[in-house]
Formats: C-alpha cells, sequence, structure tokens
C-alpha cells in the first residue's frame, strides 16, 4: 500500500485546511486510516482515526470539535478536515493505515503498518 498525503500550506490562525491521503496499490476499504502530526523537536502525536467503513472516528483532545476525518472508499482516499487553526497545530501531518489490531492500537504508531510521506502544514498567528 501507498499512501500519499497533501492539501497542507501556510494559512492564518483560524482559518482552515483540507489534508487528502491517496492509497494505491491495494483497496483499503477494510483498513484504519489515521492521521498523525509530527512538529519540530517533538515526537510524532496521534491525531485522529477512523474505521474501515467510517462508521468509528478517534480524536485527541487537542483537535476534537475543530478537525473531521472522513473516507471515500470509491477513491480510496480519506481527507482531515482541519478548522479553526491554532498556531500549536503547525506540524508535518501524516496520513497511515493498516487492518484492526485492536482498540489498543487505534491511537499508537505501532497500530499502522503503512505510512504516507507527510505535508506540511504551517499556521500562522
Amino acid at each position: 500500500v501507498q499512501l500519499q498525503a497533501s492539501g497542507g500550506g501556510l494559512v492564518q490562525a483560524g482559518g482552515s485546511l483540507r489534508l487528502s491521503c491517496a492509497a494505491s496499490g491495494r483497496t483499503v476499504t477494510a483498513y484504519y486510516m489515521g492521521w498523525f502530526r509530527q512538529a519540530p523537536g517533538k515526537e510524532r502525536e496521534f491525531v485522529a482515526t477512523i474505521s474501515g467503513i467510517g462508521g468509528y472516528t478517534d480524536y485527541a483532545d487537542s483537535v476534537k470539535g475543530r478537525f473531521t476525518n472522513s473516507r471515500d472508499n470509491a477513491k480510496n482516499t480519506v481527507y482531515l478536515q482541519m478548522n479553526s487553526l491554532k498556531p500549536e497545530d503547525t506540524a508535518v501531518y501524516y496520513c497511515a493505515a493498516g487492518p484492526y489490531k485492536g482498540s489498543f492500537y487505534g491511537r499508537r504508531i505501532s497500530g499502522y503498518d503503512y505510512w504516507g510521506q507527510g505535508t506540511q502544514v504551517t499556521v500562522s498567528s
């Protein structure tokens, strides 16, 4: 599975961006799709995840209510709509995919087998 993330950019605080993650190589309909981010000097952290058919979503407390994770299985693509962006959202955002391994792994890097290359999001104050 190859994942291609796009949609990052520079935006002012309070603005919005929509990230996309297109999967190729095989269908990811049955896979959980996650988003993680890594700011300079910090560890990669969980942002959001969505189940294979989209019926289950989970968000980090820091983005809950501002970010929305969705997927279009017909396009083999997931999206992260980011609203009310804050400077602390600045990071490289990575999408990830993997089969369900249990609820323990949903927020963990080890819960995902495939990773995209990352897309930079910069929020100016």
